[in-house]
């Protein structure tokens, strides 16, 4: 049953299948899709249809876009920053707790894509999230959310850059807060259409 498996294990269901039966690996995924698979596999058994939030949705989303700042990254419900992962339905394969941990924990946050600073010939910085480098060329997304193409020839340097989330939220936010804020992603994610739907909205 899957009640008794652990998150662990669904994941390693996932990720290999169940020989000789009808379910296949999901490999293919990659292992932070996995794990957020089997999280929120279990995150429904756990709890057993909707469970109670933890805080003030209200709060929570003046903390978003107030306090927390976490809009200067974020967008959530059509609004906020692009430089980090949209969060509308984060809530959907996130547990209230790993909400939490993703906040003030920067381990914990699903997002390979890191800051770095451009430097170019005539002394002029950029700082924002590579989408697209070849031998040839470079483009940055920038804080704006806007796109910047450079020929690595007008390059000087292209260096690591520190994350614009701050990595305090920990001090800076009570525990109150923090589960305002988780459910306030939790409440989005609920209003929202799941993952395999929302391509045919516009159909």
């Amino acid at each position: 049953m899957i009640q008794k498996l652990s998150q662990k294990e669904l994941a390693e269901i996932l990720l290999h299948g169940v020989p000789g039966t009808g379910m296949p690996s999901f490999r293919s995924l990659g292992a932070s899709s996995i794990r957020a698979v089997a999280d929120y596999v279990h995150s429904i058994e756990d709890k057993g249809g909707s469970a109670p939030l933890p805080g003030d949705p209200k709060r929570g989303e003046a903390i978003f876009f107030g306090k927390g700042e976490c809009s200067n990254c974020h967008m959530a419900a059509g609004r906020g920053g692009f430089i980090a992962p949209e969060l509308t339905t984060y809530g959907q394969t996130h547990s209230a707790e790993k909400i939490k941990n993703a906040i003030t924990n920067p381990a914990e946050r699903e997002t390979a894509r890191k800051m770095v600073s451009a430097v170019t010939t005539n002394g002029d910085e950029y700082k924002g999230i590579v989408r697209n480098e070849d031998n040839f060329s470079l483009q940055l997304q920038l804080i704006d959310g806007t796109f910047r193409f450079f020929p690595k020839t007008e390059l000087k340097s292209l260096q690591p850059a520190p994350s614009i989330m701050s990595a305090d939220y920990s001090s800076s936010l009570t525990e109150i807060e923090l589960n305002d804020l988780a459910s306030y992603l939790l409440s989005l994610a609920e209003a929202a259409p799941p993952p395999a739907t929302r391509k045919h909205d516009d159909e």
